[in-house]
């Protein structure tokens, strides 16, 4: 008999279906890993100088607005100075009692002086020798500093008195053997021909600038006067020394630019590494650069480039094995989990999965099955999330990944304490103080939910609650104003019940403030808390400690009561004044609402109103 093999040589050669599906699969895998190593490869590169480049942009805009505004601020003070200088007084007295409450209380500035245009009037100066003396200086110095200025030219007074409208000379008027001192220049007084009669040269300590650009990084940031000289820099060496950045390929570019912000690529003079910079320019003439090394923005990719390649030949090694192994005991399995997940897709989580080899595709049926554990215990996790961060805030927290970062928005803060808890707490156990703040925090925390707050935290009996983070509404303010009047009636319901019982009456006080805050997660990776914060938080938190002074339950800031007034009954409380702030805070009562025919409804308890006392944190305005 003929052997098969020898009649059809072709039906005895067979290519099995595994031996098929690891040579396609192989392929495949070395044409899409290598493609997409490289590709991923050189997109990352591209997004690395990307987002260098906007990271240069934003860090320069960012130094600039925060430089501009310092030294608006300065020339503003300068301008105030140099004013009370040339102004005539009645009396030398009068005159040092006016430097006295402007030039000396600021530690900033070291002198300011009125030139006039003619030889014939005395220039007008004024000096905080303070900040001398610390270099072993006295007033004199500045006699030794203009001599400097004019040999050096470092000022041009002829521009400053050629009038050219918003002109304003900075310069780094530091010298050898001098303090570090930055000069501001400008006009002061025009003739009734719009001549310049005066100018003010003000000298200020370069190391308040300096902060702003302190700090070493892989970013460099330095900020450059109109003539490309340094103003701060991270290496204060170079800044004390007074060197200058004209010939610096970013700084030459951005003094001839007319545009106000810019960016390029160049090579550095000193080291010659290739550099990707962005500068800004303010209204004030001195320019703010961030500027970055190219090696340090494709470290990264080139790493992933090598990490990439790495990869690629372990996944092809890895793969040529496992599709050997599981080609064959691979499909049904998965058609399985298929269907599974079909059912799961659709809402029913009774779906389980019986799948027991001990294998990847067994890992994956676990899983599958733990999945829909983790399906039915997330409901669960969320319902819990809620009682500690509120529904609103749970629903925001779960819409994405949890990231530290916040954002600016108007909120509604507010504030509540026990009056006299100290005194309880001292009085009474452990167990009775736990039992009566959770009666009284059941009832509390309710009102605020039901109003659309969000309790932010307890802070042993006080408690803290937000409208307009993280939803805000129109009628954010005027829910929390009715969060308070509910209150207000509960807690006089809560009080009649615990006099039944022979317990003695809970007082508060709640503050409310209406205002922007910070609205976001914040901590680290370990350990975050969704909050608000700000100054908007502050202030309400002094209002309900002004509560005690004023003898009520309940003030409100004056915004939130203009606001909300026509609606709520509120009236004048007073006045007080609060660490942080200059000006008293005006604050108000409520005293009940008006119903829906315009009619004021007083809201008034027995414990609404009581005896003023005395306010660690607060004092009353006179």
């Amino acid at each position: 008999m003929t052997p098969i093999s020898e009649k059809n040589p072709m039906k005895a050669f067979r290519i099995p279906i595994a031996i098929k599906l690891i040579t396609i699969t192989i392929g495949l895998l070395i044409f899409v890993s290598g493609y997409i190593a490289i590709t991923s490869a050189n997109d990352f590169e591209e997004i690395s100088k990307t987002r260098e480049e906007t990271a240069n942009r934003d860090q320069s805009r960012a130094r600039a607005t925060e430089v501009e505004g310092v030294l608006i601020s300065y020339i503003d003070k300068a301008k105030i100075i140099a004013s009370l200088l040339y102004k005539d007084y009645a009396s030398a007295e009068e005159k040092e009692k006016a430097l006295d409450l402007t030039f000396r209380r600021d530690k900033d500035f070291v002198t300011v002086e009125v030139i006039p245009r003619t030889p014939r009037e005395q220039p007008l100066r004024v000096v905080n020798d303070d900040y001398l003396k610390q270099y072993k200086l006295d007033k004199s110095f500045i006699d030794v500093l203009r001599s400097a200025q004019k040999a050096r030219k470092m000022v041009h007074a002829e521009a400053l008195f050629a009038g050219k409208e918003g002109y304003i000379e900075i310069r780094n008027s530091t010298i050898e053997g001098g303090a570090p001192l930055i000069t501001l220049g400008f006009p002061l007084v025009k003739d009734d021909f719009g001549n310049v009669t005066h100018i003010v040269l003000a000298e200020l300590r370069l190391d308040r600038l300096q902060k702003v650009f302190a700090g070493v990084s892989e970013r460099v940031l330095f900020l450059v006067d109109n003539e490309g000289k340094l103003l701060a820099h991270p290496d204060e060496k170079k800044v004390l020394k007074g060197e200058s950045f004209a010939e610096l390929p970013i700084v030459k570019f951005a003094m001839s630019q007319e545009l106000k912000e810019g960016q390029r690529t160049y090579a550095d003079i000193d080291t010659k590494a290739a550099m990707s910079g962005a500068y800004t320019k303010t209204a004030l003439g001195v320019i703010a650069i961030a500027a970055v090394s190219e090696d340090v923005i494709l470290e990264a990719a080139r790493a992933v480039k090598r990490k990439s390649f790495l990869i690629a030949g372990q996944t092809l090694s890895v793969a040529l094995f496992l599709i050997f192994v599981f080609s064959i005991t691979l499909t049904a399995p998965i058609e399985t989990l298929a269907e599974l997940t079909s059912r799961v897709a659709k809402g029913d989580f009774s779906a389980k999965s019986q799948i027991r080899s001990r294998d990847e595709v067994g890992q994956l049926g676990q899983a599958f099955n733990s999945m829909i554990e983790g399906l039915l215990e997330r409901d669960k996790v969320k319902s819990m999330f809620s009682k500690f961060h509120g529904s609103s805030v749970t629903e925001d927290l779960m819409k994405g990944d949890l990231q530290l970062g916040g954002s600016k928005k108007l909120v509604t803060v507010f504030f509540s304490d026990i009056r006299d808890f100290t005194k309880f707490s001292e009085g009474h156990t452990p167990e009775q103080v736990v039992e009566m703040l959770n009666e009284y925090f059941q009832i509390m925390v309710k009102i605020i939910n039901v109003n659309g707050g969000v309790v932010d935290k307890f802070i042993g009996d006080a408690i803290m609650a937000v409208w307009g983070a993280p939803n805000t509404t129109e009628r954010d303010s005027h829910s929390a104003v009715k969060a308070c009047i509910e209150m207000r009636v509960a807690l006089a319901s809560l009080n009649e019940r615990r006099a039944l019982k022979g317990k003695v009456p809970i007082k508060i006080g709640m503050g409310l403030h209406r205002g922007e805050a910070i609205s976001g997660t914040i901590g680290s990776e370990e350990r975050m808390e969704y909050t608000v914060i700000g100054d908007t938080v502050n202030q309400a938190s002094r209002i309900e400690s002004s509560t005690k002074a004023f003898g009520t339950d309940l003030l409100l800031s004056e915004d939130l009561a203009t606001h909300v007034q026509e609606e709520f009954m509120v009236e004048n409380a007073g006045s007080v004044e609060v660490k942080g702030k200059s000006e008293p805070l005006k604050l108000y009562k409520v005293r009940g609402y008006f119903d829906e025919n315009k009619q004021p409804v007083p809201v008034k308890t027995e414990f609404s109103d009581y005896e003023a006392g005395d306010a660690d944190k607060v004092k009353m305005a006179g």
